[in-house]
């Protein structure tokens, strides 16, 4: 992964990702105005390395998570960020591949891209088992997530992966055995991890973990 450097606060006129707007409503005759965000929907993909018996997932920078991971009263505004008094390792998170839905394609073949671009494994649409689709951001977006399951073998590895990097994606890719996923839901705070991850650890030790052995 590379360096992470000059990292400042800027104030965004425009997005190709998300458009804030606000719902005005009445609510027992009083009038309620909410803040929300309209972003994409997306996929995930639990993917398991049936040759070396591990789960395969993705480390990147999260600006938003590095930003929150800084005290309040060190958040500037505007303007540059002290990177070593809050270092960008800060923001690095573990999670499942995902992307959002910004294509016209089936969410299957979705999530077959994204499996190709981020951890470089070849797999098929009928490879991909759907678990289940949820809202998400509840009180701010409600987009859905859908997640699905796939199996590979090192023999479908195609590239080392990592994104696309004419997208700005910078991906690592990580892997993790049967004893370290049981320590991470054990843990009492996973502030690197989404909680669309720990449902994805969760489910994958529960329906296949479990049922195999």
């Amino acid at each position: 992964m590379k360096p992470i450097t000059d990292v400042r606060v800027v104030k965004t006129t425009e997005s190709a990702f998300i458009r804030p707007f606000s719902l005005i409503f009445k609510q027992g005759g009083n009038e309620i105005k909410w803040d929300l965000i309209d972003s994409h929907n997306g996929v995930f993909v639990i993917i398991y390395n049936r040759t070396r018996n591990t789960l395969v997932c993705v480390k990147q920078f999260r600006p938003g998570v590095y930003y929150k991971s800084i005290p309040e009263c060190d958040r500037p505004k505007e303007g540059l960020i002290d990177t070593k008094k809050y270092p960008p390792s800060l923001g690095l998170t573990v999670e499942f591949c995902a992307g959002i839905v910004d294509k016209n394609k089936a969410l299957e073949e979705i999530a077959v891209d994204e499996v190709r671009e981020e951890c470089g494994y070849e797999v098929k649409v009928s490879d991909m088992q759907k678990i289940i689709s949820c809202r998400a951001a509840l009180s701010t977006a409600g987009s859905i997530m859908t997640f699905f399951y796939t199996e590979v073998t090192d023999q479908w590895k195609i590239s080392e992966g990592g994104g696309l990097a004419h997208e700005g994606e910078d991906i690592e890719v990580v892997e993790y055995t049967i004893p370290q996923i049981r320590d991470i839901i054990t843990q009492s705070e996973v502030l690197n991890g989404s909680s669309s991850f720990l449902f994805g650890l969760m489910w994958f030790l529960t329906n296949k973990i479990v049922l195999n052995n």
